[in-house]
């Protein structure tokens, strides 16, 4: 998968890694990038399209893909994360609203698009999804749900020649992770190596130095070898 001459759509694009995932999939030479978000939008590059795009809004989402001929990348970047104990029920249930049952509304209603296309899908996740950051559980239990719902798609897609790329993005410079003092990658760095990790066809990315140093394990580790293993449950149905 290229991303020169493709058409990309970017929910959440409005700033952070989705504004960066914007400018970068524009560096590589993007026939369209539509630019997914809650407020309006305006960008100086003709081929970007601005979409009225909340992942929780059905109606918008209907529009969105009615307004759409073709696309063959799906990056859903848009997510919730805000800090919280578990003490209140609602807290959790927003996180899901958004980074899962969010992800898995958006990712429904473009498939036909993207199976057309032999498209590709790009799910922005986090090493939370691994171990749980505890001022941030809601968060890190959503994130979890949504790479399981990745790893899920990826062996249920691929007889159709949709790829399905996971995204166990570290801590990074934006809005969301400003209360939490460690390193950061900033936002442009991790759009190159997204974009990297899709056109090598890599089906977990690591985009920042933190996540990356736990490329190699996870890759030829066990947990990877049993996702591999029970793929192939679907071929015998």
């Amino acid at each position: 998968m290229r991303i020169a001459d493709r058409a990309v759509l970017v929910t959440g694009a409005n700033r952070g890694i989705g504004q960066a995932l914007v400018e970068e999939a524009l560096r590589r030479g993007a026939k369209r990038v539509y630019a997914g978000t809650r407020q309006p939008l305006t960008h100086a590059d003709d081929r970007v399209t601005p979409l009225p795009l909340d992942v929780t809004d059905a109606a918008q989402i209907r529009a969105a893909v009615e307004g759409m001929e073709s696309l063959d990348v799906l990056v859903n970047n848009a997510g919730l994360g805000v800090h919280d104990d578990l003490s209140d029920p609602a807290a959790l249930e927003r996180h899901l609203a958004v980074n899962l049952f969010g992800t898995f509304a958006v990712t429904r209603a473009f498939l036909p698009l993207l199976t057309r296309s032999r498209g590709a899908i790009v799910n922005i996740s986090s090493i939370a999804a691994f171990a749980a950051v505890p001022v941030l559980p809601a968060y890190s239990v959503s994130k979890a749900a949504a790479f399981s719902l990745s790893q899920s798609m990826r062996a249920l897609l691929a007889a159709e020649g949709v790829s399905v790329h996971a995204v166990m993005a570290g801590p990074v410079d934006t809005d969301m992770a400003r209360g939490i003092v460690v390193p950061k990658a900033s936002p442009e760095s991790v759009a190159r190596a997204v974009l990297d990790g899709v056109e090598k066809g890599e089906e977990e990315i690591f985009p920042d130095p933190l996540s990356e140093s736990m490329a190699e394990s996870w890759r030829d580790g066990l947990v990877k070898a049993l996702e591999r293993q029970n793929a192939g449950l679907v071929a015998q149905e």
